[in-house]
């Protein structure tokens, strides 16, 4: 049976002593802590090491490496040097791999947990490959080494800057040795704590010591974030737990009882191997034992709930200048004045700004999501007035003050996911993903219509069969109107595809029946010849307020989807026929309780394209999803499935005078059977 002694400058209150087995052998463990006196550790390092097969030190320094530079802690040094007659470790080598496992280990567990995620360092150097590793899922990250070390106010932003900052003190410590772990630069302690506190507070991760963390975090400044650290004890479990940390990854293993520090692991492994010393214990030795082993980090709720947050952005912008009157201190007198278009046109130049930030969303699968809206000042009228480059610099610009929020993915919405290639080049410049929220706007409103056609009861229906009814897309080779389209010949006896282009719309019908052999499909570029037999009308256009289509034509009863963003169908057209439906898509209800500046819709509910937003983040897809004008149908049906399990819900049917009652529908069904009475189709 082989022996480990592990004589730690901590509390002596932690000191054990037990059995175990572990890689094949026995082992006798014995803890001895010196409350911090490193005389009596040199001691008993001393005098013991002829009484044991490997010994180590624990709560001390490590030495590391920050690139080519090496650092080595005095104190450490000399306590490792009295141990001469048997191997002796601190556990450095084998911390320094657990730490990128268990980085490793928590992004896939928890799905993407780091990306884009803002993460504080206290020490980048000594937790330099962990940097290095955590830069690769985010670039938000911050380093305390200058205030810490050396009492400058200042943080690094980049592994970078954190590579020049060790050259530096690399270099000075040539010229003057000193401890690595000690400043020789008068502190600043006010400023120090300050600005430590408030990187803690900014942060959703920070990585450090539990000493570390909890002599600079302050009050507050620790609510629902993940602390990494190592060797978490039950004191710094109480404190995390009062502090209401969401999670802390202790990156030293649960293996044995009680819980041993990872210097008593690598002496274990020192002595199973029967190394002389910890150079001798190659990383892949290391990797292989953890693999055999199944080493893990453990994953600890302080509170006893797990807030698996997820962060997202979406993009709204001003749809008319009755729009700016409305969220801006503008008095109503000058409307329909130059001023407003001074204003209109000015509005379009202001960079990117936070409208509100987003909070409450939790789904049934456990799930939370909060983010921000972000707005750009382009009414659709100013996009086309420009080139889609200015529209491009603006959503950019967005997406870069997305990324340094810490959100996780970016939606684009209303015109902005119109304009020009539609995301395309968006998603191609940005560093976070993008999605225009085309798919799930498509689901929405064919949801919202196959709903409005259940309530109105006009069109018998028999389930797994098509619905015996005509429909219609106008802007159908569209990115919505496409996909629209595609579900429509799925579910509905007969289908017309309008558009301006018949070659474009054949192309689509063929393309259709590739999918649906079965279909019936008519190809128009005159959608008012066709609209007093529809039964179903989806609108999906760009045309910024040009008339799309004369609602005086349309059938009693019908249903009319409006996808498009300005409207196509502006209130005054909508009045003129009581007794058809007229839907502006399918406005989706969220999960939760939404705490966010108005949208001017209803309590808890949001846009579609915002929706789709919203659904990716809480299942962790952060990736582009659906950009370009050709809208994948298999992404409408998977986006659908994804907002049903995270608690999606069709909201409140809306029209131009906001949501449907049961008796606003009984209406327009009372009217359309009377008008049926008399009409007669052009």
């Amino acid at each position: 049976m082989k022996k480990i002694i592990n004589v730690s400058l901590g509390s002596s209150d932690q000191d054990y002593e037990f059995t175990t087995h572990f890689l094949d052998e026995e082992f006798i463990i014995k803890r001895i802590g010196t409350d911090g006196n490193e005389t009596e550790a040199w001691e008993q390092l001393q005098r013991l090491q002829s009484k044991c097969d490997v010994m180590c030190v624990g709560m001390v320094p490590d030495d590391y490496s920050v690139g080519e530079y090496k650092f080595e802690n005095a104190g450490t040094k000399k306590l490792t040097r009295v141990v001469t007659r048997v191997p002796v470790t601190t556990g450095a080598k084998l911390r320094h791999i657990l730490q990128c496992s268990a980085i490793r280990y928590a992004q896939k567990e928890l799905g993407n947990y780091f990306n884009n995620n803002k993460v504080l360092f206290l020490s980048g150097m000594a937790n330099y490959e962990m940097a290095t590793l955590m830069a690769e899922y985010t670039p938000n990250l911050k380093f305390a080494d200058p205030i810490i070390q050396a009492g400058i106010p200042k943080m690094l932003k980049s592994v970078s800057a954190l590579d020049l900052y060790a050259r530096g003190r690399y270099n000075i410590n040539r010229l003057s040795p000193f401890d690595a772990e000690q400043s020789n630069v008068p502190s600043l302690p006010q400023v120090k704590n300050h600005l430590i506190k408030r990187a803690m507070k900014d942060s959703h991760v920070v990585v450090g010591t539990c000493s570390e963390i909890r002599k600079y975090a302050g009050k507050d400044s620790l609510v629902d974030k993940t602390i990494i650290a190592s060797s978490v004890t039950n004191t710094d479990l109480e404190y995390f737990k009062e502090a209401k940390v969401n999670l802390v990854i202790d990156v030293t293993p649960d293996m044995f009882e009680p819980v041993v520090g990872i210097n008593v692991i690598e002496a274990m492994i020192l002595g199973s191997m029967e190394m002389s010393s910890a150079n001798d214990l190659s990383v892949a030795d290391i990797d292989d034992i953890i693999k055999e082993l199944d080493i893990k980090p453990r994953m600890l709720h302080p509170t006893g709930e797990f807030k698996n947050i997820r962060r997202f952005a979406f993009v709204i912008h001003p749809l008319s200048q009755e729009y700016i009157r409305n969220v801006t201190p503008i008095p109503k007198r000058f409307a329909h004045t130059p001023l407003m278009n001074a204003v209109e046109k000015a509005m379009a130049h202001v960079p990117p700004l936070v409208y509100s930030e987003v909070k409450g969303i939790k789904s049934p699968c456990g799930a939370e999501a909060e983010g921000w809206l972000i707005t750009v000042g382009g009414t659709p009228k100013e996009m086309l007035s420009h080139s889609p480059e200015f529209t491009y610099k603006r959503l950019l610009a967005a997406a870069k003050m997305a990324e340094k929020l810490g959100a996780q993915i970016l939606g684009l919405g209303a015109f902005t996911k119109v304009v020009g290639d539609a995301g395309i080049t968006v998603a191609r410049r940005a560093e976070i993903p993008i999605t225009t929220g085309n798919s799930y706007s498509a689901s929405g409103a064919l949801w919202a219509a196959a709903d409005a056609m259940k309530r109105l009861k006009l069109v018998e229906t028999e389930d797994g069969k098509r619905i015996p009814a005509k429909s219609m897309v106008i802007g159908a080779t569209g990115s919505i109107g496409s996909v629209s389209a595609r579900l429509l010949a799925m579910a509905f006896d007969e289908v017309y595809i309008a558009g301006r282009n018949i070659k474009t719309l054949e192309k689509l019908k063929k393309s259709m029946l590739e999918d649906t052999p079965d279909a019936k499909i008519t190809c128009t570029t005159d959608p008012d010849a066709h609209l007093g037999d529809m039964d179903v009308v989806v609108t999906s256009t760009s045309g910024a307020g040009k008339k799309i289509l004369d609602i005086t034509k349309v059938k009693p009863g019908c249903v009319i989807t409006d996808v498009a963003r300005p409207l196509d169908l502006p209130p005054e057209e909508v009045a003129k026929r009581p007794d058809v439906l007229v839907i502006e898509s399918g406005e989706i209800e969220v999960p939760g309780k939404l705490d966010m500046r108005s949208i001017q819709l209803p309590d808890n509910v949001v846009f579609a394209c915002m929706a789709e937003t919203i659904v990716l983040a809480l299942e962790g897809r952060f990736e582009v999803f659906t950009i370009g004008r050709n809208t994948e149908w298999e992404k409408v049906k998977e986006i659908y499935k994804l907002g049903l399990k995270h608690g999606m819900k069709l909201a409140a049917i809306s029209g131009v005078n906001g949501a449907y009652t049961d008796e606003d529908i009984a209406r327009v069904r009372e009217l359309a059977l009377e008008a049926r009475k008399t009409w007669k189709s052009e």
